[in-house]
């Protein structure tokens, strides 16, 4: 039976399997899925995503440490690049496709959510680049010297809410694109959208496959303004 549906309990059997075995018997159980008729973004954003929460939620309450929850997510990870190519469905890089820059910020040692994004907008035909654990600096210098048409920054850590209006105004202002579009994601902004108004970013999404088309939405607003202000 081909379903694209992943169940709760699947979940729930999947996440342990992280910390248990090795990446290839990790691949082998999504092989599985895929088989089955399961879409590689159904993989990501329903299974691997929530998978990779869970193990945080392990940590939090002391099933697991620190060392075992990293594994587990670099096992994810390997997973994700395995499943998902770097390329365009039909194997080149469109010549004007949109350009992304993803980021965890300078702490957050666990950036696998930045992972998912990031596969799945080049998957979505977007060009991308993405920072793990990214200083200011660095965001900035990046910013600077290439065009991205959008940012996403993804905050696990609480403790970055209160420099992170700073630190989109500072992208803003260094950006080579006047017009350069910011994404917030994380935890506590899915409990919270209003949030990422908040501070200061141009919206939020609960996911990763919401993500994709929010993120479109706004640069195509963008895109819109400004062909307006050139011939109004």
């Amino acid at each position: 039976m081909h379903s694209d549906r992943i169940a709760e309990t699947e979940v729930a059997t999947f996440a342990p399997l992280a910390l248990q075995v090795e990446a290839d018997e990790l691949l082998a159980h999504v092989e599985a899925l895929l088989a089955r008729g399961v879409s590689r973004e159904t993989l990501l954003v329903d299974l691997l995503a929530p998978a990779a929460r869970m193990l945080g939620q392990f940590w939090e309450e002391d099933r697991c440490d620190f060392v075992d929850v990293t594994m587990g997510l670099w096992r994810l990870q390997e997973v994700v690049h395995e499943v998902f190519g770097r390329t365009t469905p039909d194997g080149h890089i469109p010549h004007l496709a949109r350009r992304a820059l993803f980021a965890s910020l300078e702490g957050d040692q666990h950036s696998f959510g930045t992972v998912v994004i990031d596969e799945l907008f080049c998957a979505n035909g977007w060009m991308t680049d993405r920072i793990a654990e990214a200083t200011t600096a660095q965001l900035l210098e990046r910013v600077r010297d290439t065009w991205f048409d959008l940012v996403g920054l993804t905050i696990t850590c609480d403790c970055h809410i209160a420099t992170l209006p700073s630190i989109v105004r500072a992208i803003r202002a260094a950006s080579c694109n006047p017009r350069i579009c910011v994404m917030v994601g994380g935890r506590v902004f899915a409990l919270d959208a209003s949030r990422a108004a908040a501070v200061g970013a141009d919206g939020t999404a609960p996911d990763a496959r919401a993500a994709v088309r929010v993120a479109g939405e706004l640069v195509d607003a963008v895109a819109r303004e400004a062909v307006a202000s050139m011939t109004g």
